[in-house]
């Protein structure tokens, strides 16, 4: 006999609620970066922007795509070494 309140697995609805979102261990993993930096980043208002569900936090997809592109830059111009030319 199942369980009061829970229902077979066969009949359960798919989730859909967190499609499009990302958690900040798996943002870490696609960065390769650690989730300490991703929470120094988020104190600093740094990285991109995020959402808290109780201790749980999230990242919109869409939302780390735009910060990506914000954080493209063209390459610095390298100053030479030595005196006027």
């Amino acid at each position: 006999m199942p369980h009061l309140g829970s229902m077979p697995e066969s009949k359960e609805k798919p989730r859909k609620l967190l499609v499009g979102w990302i958690s900040r261990l798996d943002l870490a993993l696609e960065l390769g970066v650690s989730v300490d930096t991703l929470r120094r980043w988020e104190a600093q208002r740094t990285g991109p922007p995020c959402v808290r569900a109780g201790r749980k936090v999230y990242y919109r997809r869409a939302a780390v795509e735009d910060w990506l592109e914000e954080q493209e830059q063209a390459a610095p111009r390298r100053r030479r070494a030595g005196g006027c030319r």
